[in-house]
């Protein structure tokens, strides 16, 4: 695709376990749109934690190509924000100072990281929060935070691993209610990894779903359902139907 933000061009990764070779990744292959939401399912150990260190430039890939904005980004971190499963929020530091860390860890002064983490604390729902310390958050504003940390680095990509895997299905739900508003109003392109069906369809423009180890592109299913979306969507007739093409996808 010639515009698109993020494009995966065959790729392989193996690793060597004594000696034999294990393949994990064989010639993976997807774009992500500017400003599009892309998730990435497949079954449990196919590969896509590989596949996110690989796009994330913390693995060199065996072979394939990672370009971001049609260059080549292959073994780079710095086109990327990459959020965890874990909020690894420092617990001696303030929310604030929790948010601003990405930053200075890139060489920004606190006081202008703090300047630029400021104005997201409204959008994020933590104004009040800013001289909290995490223990004083709830799981969900625990996940804001870690995640306006990702985003405050104003990154081309967002990477997001799980990010709500942690929480109980409501505080989720209300979660994936929260990213869905947000997102749209910053338009930020995003990456996810998660093994909830239902989250993939809400959250989604496409979902990519991957075969089993060694792992390539089994499907790739646009995800055609009105946005702004509301919870209520997932009653819906269409909703329903997209979670049954993705889970018969994923028994193929």
């Amino acid at each position: 695709m010639a515009d698109a933000k993020l494009m995966l061009d065959d790729l392989h990764k193996s690793y060597r376990t004594g000696s034999e070779e294990l393949p994990v990744l064989r010639g993976v292959s997807f774009d992500v749109a500017p400003g599009e939401f892309v998730s990435v399912i497949g079954p449990s150990g196919c590969g896509k934690s590989t596949l996110f260190n690989v796009v994330a430039g913390l693995e060199p890939p065996d072979s394939g190509q990672v370009f971001v904005d049609g260059r080549d980004a292959t073994g780079r971190s710095d086109p990327f924000a990459y959020m965890p499963q874990q909020d690894l929020l420092f617990p001696w530091r303030t929310v604030l100072d929790n948010t601003t860390l990405g930053l200075e860890v890139a060489g920004m002064k606190r006081a202008a990281a703090r300047e630029r983490a400021r104005p997201l604390f409204g959008p994020f729902g933590l104004s009040g929060f800013e001289s909290a310390h995490p223990y004083e958050l709830s799981g969900g504003m625990r996940q804001r935070a870690a995640l306006l940390r990702t985003v405050v680095q104003d990154r081309a990509v967002l990477l997001l691993d799980e990010p709500f895997g942690a929480l109980d299905s409501l505080p989720r739900t209300d979660m994936q209610t929260w990213l869905e508003g947000v997102r749209a109003r910053f338009g930020w392109t995003v990456l996810l990894i998660t093994h909830d069906i239902r989250e993939a369809v809400f959250l989604s423009d496409q979902v990519v779903v991957l075969a089993a180890r060694p792992t390539r592109v089994r499907r790739k299913v646009p995800v055609d359902l009105p946005r702004p979306r509301q919870v209520d969507l997932i009653a819906s007739v269409e909703f329903g139907a997209l979670e049954a093409e993705l889970l018969a996808a994923l028994r193929e």
